[in-house]
């Protein structure tokens, strides 16, 4: 995960107007006011379990709680968008090239998002990554995070109500350096134990190539793009070999947030910008050569379901109008679904409280907290949903500002029941972070397989029903 992935999201959304939701709002609205009541009783409870003591995890986290936005992108408050030059969203379907619903039966691809449920990140852990090889590459998992990941652990997450768990790898510090890009035994084996920990338990898996955005591996420009493709088919060859035999609980991520990175653009995804579109263009093609590695793999693979994302994730990289779907095999119906990120709204959700225009509150009844999640999901719906074509939110959250959980729990009811309204399921970015002043996601202390906040678990899984 990238954090300034939500810029894209905020101004993509700000550029539609809003459309109306109707019942929709009015029911997700219902349900958020009886988790909200519920939360009042125990917040207090909550917060003082999350203030008592510092478990060794914690400690890891408060110095890496932003590790995963290393090697980072200028700060995109100090790189304001041109508005001008800002281009529209085509959020009408395109009848030329849109694929036909599936109606093959309930295994399609927006019956799976709904069995999906509500998932959760094990995040910071197995995409943790260095600039420097481990003598240990095993030693990567708890870098991060501060701890090595448990079945006693999943199970829990499984116990909350949680149906999907997504695992984000990062595979470059685990690969030959002969250029073939060959995944050591012991890296594929363990990314083996920790997905079986979650199907043992019944529960839908998203793996994916994290971390790996660089010139050197995965870069979304014509000057790196035979290495980036030869990069990603060997990968995904390699992967879904292991994984064939997996039925359609394990879901494959071809890339997450592929952009381009230490650039002006990397957060801001301009189309008036040479290129900016020359990179959609390539993550095209970078889509199309996961779809047809893993196809070409044999077994299971031939007809599971597959993510792709669009430029860094975000809203606007998904539905703008050179972005292109991957072309699948004959037979294959909605097999490929889209992943987006977003953190919104921005300043509640993401932004730091140390920055300008930070808030640490949100409300159902403020219509300027909910409309930008409104318009988000109808976009969505309306361009890919309701055409048949899934769609995953797989990274989503608001970070702790200064224990603001009653907000916190409100936000997470109403956003998850807004995009199930819309056929679409959400998975929260957890990456263990609970002290300090970083990006404290964090709702599982995985030290203790304790949900630091119940009531808003509650009411996510509430949304859900």
């Amino acid at each position: 995960m990238r954090k300034r992935i939500i810029v894209l999201s905020l101004m993509s959304v700000m550029a539609i107007a809003v459309m109306g939701c109707g019942d929709k709002t009015e029911q997700t609205e219902n349900v958020v006011s009886e988790a909200v009541e519920k939360n009042k009783e125990t917040v207090e409870d909550a917060g003082d379990t999350n203030a008592a003591g510092v478990e060794p995890d914690s400690v890891a986290a408060e110095d890496t709680a932003d590790a995963d936005s290393e090697n980072g992108a200028d700060d995109l408050n100090d790189t304001e968008p041109d508005t001008e030059s800002d281009t529209e969203l085509d959020t009408e379907p395109d009848t030329e090239s849109e694929t036909e619903p599936d109606t093959a039966g309930p295994c399609d691809a927006v019956e799976l998002v709904r069995s999906m449920k509500i998932g959760w990140n094990l995040g910071n852990t197995l995409d943790a990554s260095s600039d420097q090889n481990k003598e240990d590459e095993l030693a990567y998992e708890s870098d991060w995070c501060g701890i090595v990941t448990t079945k006693e652990m999943v199970d829990a997450v499984k116990a909350a109500g949680f149906q999907t768990m997504r695992i984000p790898v990062s595979w470059h510090n685990h690969v030959s350096q002969d250029g073939s890009y060959t995944i050591s035994d012991v890296w594929m084996n363990r990314v083996q134990e920790v997905v079986d920990y979650a199907i043992d338990n019944d529960m839908y898996v998203i793996i994916n190539i994290h971390h790996d955005n660089s010139t050197d591996y995965v870069y979304p420009s014509q000057e790196y793009l035979e290495q980036s493709k030869a990069y990603v088919t060997s990968i995904w060859t390699q992967v879904a070999e292991r994984f064939a035999d997996y039925d359609e609980h394990l879901i494959m991520e071809g890339l997450n947030e592929p952009r381009l990175v230490g650039t002006n653009n990397e957060w801001w995804l301009d189309l008036n910008n040479g290129h900016c579109v020359e990179a959609v263009q390539c993550i095209n093609e970078l889509n199309q050569a996961f779809v047809d590695a893993v196809r070409a793999s044999g077994g299971r693979n031939k007809e599971r379901y597959l993510l792709v994302p669009g430029y860094a994730a975000s809203l606007q990289g998904a539905t703008n109008e050179y972005f292109e779907l991957p072309q699948d095999t004959e037979g294959n119906h909605n097999k490929i679904m889209v992943e987006v990120h977003a953190y919104i709204p921005y300043h509640f959700a993401l932004e730091a409280e140390s920055e300008s225009g930070s808030t640490d509150k949100w409300s159902v009844d403020n219509i300027s907290d909910t409309s930008e999640i409104d318009s988000m999901m109808d976009i969505l719906h309306e361009k890919y949903v309701k055409n048949g074509i899934g769609v995953v939110i797989d990274e989503f959250g608001a970070r702790d500002k200064g224990g603001n959980i009653e907000a916190r729990c409100e936000f997470a009811a109403y956003y998850v029941g807004a995009a199930r309204e819309r056929g679409i399921t959400c998975c929260w970015w957890d990456n263990n972070a609970f002290t300090g002043n970083g990006e404290n996601f964090g709702i599982f202390r995985r030290m203790v397989c304790k949900f630091l906040y119940p009531d808003l678990v509650d009411g996510m899984m509430k949304a859900c029903e």
